[in-house]
């Protein structure tokens, strides 16, 4: 997990490479590769979509809220979570793990099912599930520095869409009536 104290309401730190694997302070130099630096935003987008492409069910995270410090923790590795909380303050801030999580969790509700998608870019991550309501909900993900264009496609119709670069966006499709 993350080795860094969180960053008390700086956003940007988040979506920087400073926090990192624990393994990484430890790691022999020929190991380090299995404790790689990442963005936390990135690893919990990564994450998340990996498993849902994979067919996981469900995705937990094991530390929602922590305090400034990142933990508690009696082992003090500190951890990054969604929401950090200063109990002497009485202050709450929603770090932008939080919303990389509702990017999922608010548009993807219980019962829906992840359906088949084409991507022919491998530098952008998508995932596609289709709700019980009948909407469609596609999560994009673009790490990279640049936007990047995108094609969706969905029976006869086609729209074109942007994704910035450094941004996750999630594209909600209604179902059209029959009737």
């Amino acid at each position: 997990m993350d080795a860094e104290v969180p960053k008390w309401k700086d956003d940007a730190w988040y979506w920087s490479k400073e926090a990192t694997d624990w393994g990484w302070d430890w790691a022999p130099e020929h190991l380090k590769h299995l404790h790689p630096k990442y963005a936390p935003v990135y690893r919990y987008a990564r994450d998340i979509i990996g498993c849902m492409n994979n067919w996981v069910d469900g995705w937990v995270d094991w530390n929602m809220v922590l305090d400034r410090q990142g933990g508690p923790n009696w082992f003090k590795n500190w951890c990054v979570a969604p929401v950090i909380v200063d109990p002497e303050k009485d202050e709450v801030y929603f770090t932008p793990i939080y919303y990389t999580m509702s990017h999922f969790s608010r548009f993807i509700r219980p019962g829906a099912t992840r359906i088949g998608f084409e991507s022919g870019d491998a530098d952008l991550l998508v995932t596609a599930v289709q709700n019980t309501d009948g909407t469609i909900v596609i999560v994009l993900c673009n790490q990279n520095e640049s936007n990047k264009e995108f094609e969706l496609k969905l029976d006869e119709s086609m729209e074109t869409g942007v994704i910035p670069g450094r941004a996750i966006q999630t594209i909600i499709i209604q179902p059209t009536d029959t009737n």
